[in-house]
């Protein structure tokens, strides 16, 4: 079992929990980078928030992905 697939398993039911960690982790390094990697940062948040399976939430700029 990968290391991802054991992560997916602890996330499994607390997706919405794992989403919003994510978005606070990159909202910090925004803040502390003064927000001069934002495209960067989304673009990671949006590949981790794939790889966990969690979609993006009501009002954020990112569609769902087919």
């Amino acid at each position: 079992m990968s290391m991802l697939d054991k992560i997916k398993g602890m996330m499994k039911g607390h997706e919405d929990t794992a989403q919003k960690g994510v978005d606070k982790a990159g909202d910090m390094v925004d803040d502390k980078t003064g927000g001069k990697y934002g495209g960067q940062v989304d673009s990671a948040q949006q590949k981790i928030n794939d790889q966990l399976g969690n979609r993006p939430m009501p009002g954020e700029d990112h569609p769902p992905q087919p």
